[in-house]
């Protein structure tokens, strides 16, 4: 169901507006904001923790990035005269119960697009408005809302180019907005402690080194370093590892503290002056686009967030592998670039794109390991972790998903190393052990003269894991693996 701007009848002149927060943690350019704001009524902000029902609950690293996204935003609010509202458990119950706290007439929101909350969210709107209370949604996070890119009979495009063309053509950019000197609030409302929820950890503080400043003042800052920085080579430099070459957007997409078209609009204006080439700001365009795509696809067909799109592939002879599954994720497979991109997450909650699609391909295709798990260890330990994201990209890497990469692509994990990390920056960065080992040898350390690993102070099985599979082996197997998909489909495949 729907959330329709729909009022069953004539709100007091001085009721409350309820502004539920989401992942759109900003002032600006907020659909639902600007809208409660236009009602010249005043405004109740708040944020519902709620992790039960159907919703799929936040990782442990996003956690960490919610906490800070949510002081910021409190700190943003209270110096405008809202105070942040804080409240945890159903969702449904703490919005009546602000309802009836604050006599609010009407809830204003940015929809959620992925399956469980986009279902609970229209239930939660259907109760609320034959009950006279006004709900309305708005598309605050995408570039265009599901439902509105179809293909020319109608359906939801399954391929990314046609429906990226399909998307810039056929999408106006709504009006950007600056965040409100003012916002008319209540005060006394009840709240929890932001502490209280225990978002961080502590004992240990696995998130010491975790990168990034969450909020929208920290958005804002890094679009404005991209603009000004690595967006003039973002086509080439996105894929070097080692250099900052990519736009450490993706966290603050995923929270709302940004805008997809305030980022879009960034990279235009600086093509349009001349700072930066326009294919660069175009190519942003596309990544922003592929985000879109994964959430589409999600919302159109919600069954993929834990089957595969493509049904042929739930044959797929996945192996039950423990060991090799803990080494992955603990950065221990004797890959180095492997390796490198598994350390660099856990202690940072990010991993660069090239290496996400490397360490992806390694678990899936080397290992032979179900996507399923690589999808729950990202979700876990990834800053940005989005839903339409996380699980169209694994699909994406293990061939199962929509314009997926063939399945027969099986990323070396050696050459990717060499191509991509030719100078060795970004595993002697992640993997010091390597730090001595000349580059010829770096990204194969098991092929290097024993004499080489001797004046590098590596003894392979000791200071540096043995790879735990023959990459060329471990490719046959899973070319083998495809025919059992292929017999499933009705037709052999070589």
């Amino acid at each position: 169901m729907e959330i329709d701007p729909v009022t069953t009848e004539t709100p007091p002149d001085d009721a409350p507006v309820i502004v539920w927060f989401r992942r759109d943690l900003r002032l600006a350019d907020n659909p639902a904001l600007t809208h409660a704001m236009a009602t010249g009524r005043p405004v109740v902000p708040v944020y519902i923790h709620d992790e039960g029902g159907t919703v799929r609950p936040a990782g442990a690293a996003s956690r960490w990035w919610l906490d800070g996204s949510l002081r910021a935003l409190a700190a943003d609010l209270a110096r405008r005269g809202a105070p942040m509202i804080l409240r945890r458990g159903d969702s449904e119950a703490e919005l009546r119960r602000l309802i009836e706290e604050t006599g609010a007439s009407a809830v204003f929101l940015n929809r959620l697009f992925e399956p469980g909350a986009w279902t609970r969210d229209a239930d939660i709107a259907h109760g609320l408005t034959t009950e006279g209370v006004d709900c309305r949604g708005f598309n605050g996070s995408l570039l265009a809302r599901p439902g509105t890119v179809l293909t020319g009979s109608g359906g939801p495009y399954k391929v990314f180019t046609p429906f990226l063309k399909a998307l810039l053509a056929g999408t106006e950019p709504p009006p950007l907005t600056v965040a409100p000197a003012a916002i008319a609030g209540i005060q006394g409302v009840a709240s929890d402690s932001l502490d209280d929820w225990a978002l961080k950890p502590t004992r240990p503080d696995w998130a010491a080194g975790f990168v990034g400043t969450p909020g929208e003042a920290g958005a804002m800052a890094a679009l404005e370093t991209f603009v000004d920085g690595a967006l003039r080579t973002y086509s080439r430099d996105r894929d070097i590892p080692g250099v900052s070459g990519t736009s450490r957007l993706s966290p603050h997409l995923h929270f709302g503290e940004l805008s997809p078209w305030r980022a879009v609009a960034a990279a235009r204006a600086a093509a349009a002056d001349g700072r930066v080439p326009g294919a660069e700001a175009e190519k942003l365009a596309a990544q922003l686009g592929w985000r879109d795509f994964s959430s589409h696809l999600l919302h159109q067909f919600p069954a993929m967030a834990d089957r595969a799109f493509r049904p042929d592939y739930d044959a797929m002879p996945w192996r039950d592998d423990p060991a090799g599954l803990a080494a992955w994720q603990t950065g221990r497979t004797g890959f180095p670039i492997v390796d490198a991109g598994m350390r660099q997450l856990w202690a940072t909650g990010w991993m660069h794109n090239r290496v996400r699609m490397i360490v992806g391909s390694f678990l899936v295709k080397d290992l032979l390991i179900d996507w399923r798990h690589g999808e729950r260890w990202f979700w876990n330990t990834l800053v940005d972790a989005d839903p339409g994201n996380n699980i169209q990209n694994w699909q994406w890497i293990s061939g199962s998903g929509a314009d997926a990469a063939p399945y027969f692509r099986v990323f070396n994990p050696v050459t990717q190393g060499e191509k991509f990390d030719a100078d060795g920056r970004y595993v002697r960065t992640w993997v010091p052990e390597l730090r001595g080992l000349p580059d010829r040898w770096l990204h194969a350390p098991w092929s290097a003269p024993p004499e080489i690993l001797r004046q590098a102070g590596i003894r392979l099985g000791h200071d540096y894991p043995r790879p735990v599979v023959d990459h060329g082996e471990a490719r046959l197997r899973a070319l083998e693996a495809l025919r059992t998909v292929s017999q499933a489909r009705g037709h052999h495949e070589d």
